[in-house]
């Protein structure tokens, strides 16, 4: 699995004494890639090989809370955790980038977006909606909607999902990460268990469902404004399918579509290539010729 590892430099910034890790591939137009919850950086692996391949450089960080970065006691709504890698950006030279975010990155993405818009001149999100901007789904779901949506309740519950998950970290992990994969083969299973079972990293995992209040409030104003840059919005067909996209409309003033199938949530390991044809284009500034 570490075919491409050769190439990445490994780095380091500090923004008010946290410590953020960083993975950077090639060389061009900076493009910061943001993982969400459960992973790390690895997340990008194939999709940093592809754009360095094609003249970009590939940023992959392990949020805070997550992977090598400090988890601090706070901070992790996603206005705060935009501003800190706005910053990090910064620290390594980029003051303009274009931003993927998946998962919780697709939350971060849209706030750095948002309130950084001179910084972000591109934003392609996956897999995921965002709160504040979705309606919140209803309780009373069928079971293969709530595979995707009990998480949401309990790891906002304080206390008690550390409890529960303490000596059980992997298996938790395990259990979403099997149960939100079509392609399980293809997602990096034990190196997110491994990354998640560390001290403090299902605590600051959690803390960023806890911030979800504070994140719905800061993006009810946001949405008062439309995003200027390009939007680009992918679902997997067994995971958010089209609700990346209807998530959005409204909300950009540029913006495509496209569905990636035989996919499960963990999109851009399971059908990385799929992926990496929706993406490329985008950056690129072609017009997608199939928004579906």
């Amino acid at each position: 699995m570490h075919q491409h590892e050769d190439n990445y430099i490994h780095d380091y910034v500090r923004i008010d004494g946290q410590r953020l890790h960083c993975v950077i591939a090639g060389t061009g137009k900076p493009v910061l890639l943001i993982p969400g919850w459960p992973q790390t950086w690895y997340a990008w692996r194939h999709v940093m090989a592809a754009l360095a391949a094609n003249g970009y450089q590939a940023i992959a960080i392990d949020p805070p809370g997550s992977g090598h970065s400090s988890r601090p006691a706070d901070g992790y709504d996603t206005g705060a955790v935009a501003a800190t890698l706005h910053r990090a950006m910064l620290a390594l030279g980029h003051a303009q980038y274009d931003v993927v975010g998946h998962d919780i990155g697709m939350w971060v993405g849209y706030a750095l977006a948002s309130d950084f818009p001179q910084a972000v001149t591109k934003l392609a999100l996956t897999e995921a909606v965002i709160p504040g901007l979705a309606p919140a789904p209803p309780i009373f779901v069928a079971p293969s909607d709530n595979i995707f949506l009990w998480h949401f309740m309990f790891n906002q519950v304080l206390d008690l999902p550390e409890m529960l998950t303490a000596g059980k970290e992997r298996e938790y992990i395990r259990f979403i990460l099997d149960r939100w994969s079509y392609r399980r083969d293809k997602v990096a299973v034990d190196v997110y268990a491994d990354a998640y079972a560390t001290p403090g990293a299902l605590r600051a995992g959690f803390a960023y469902y806890r911030a979800i209040p504070e994140t719905i409030r800061q993006n009810l104003e946001r949405a008062k404004h439309s995003l200027p840059m390009p939007v680009l919005a992918i679902g997997a067909d067994h995971a958010t399918n089209d609700a990346p996209l209807l998530t959005m409309q409204g909300k950009a003033d540029i913006l495509q579509g496209a569905i990636v199938a035989e996919c499960g949530h963990f999109i851009m390991e399971e059908q990385p290539e799929a992926f990496i044809a929706h993406l490329l284009p985008f950056l690129a500034g072609e017009k997608s010729g199939n928004n579906a």
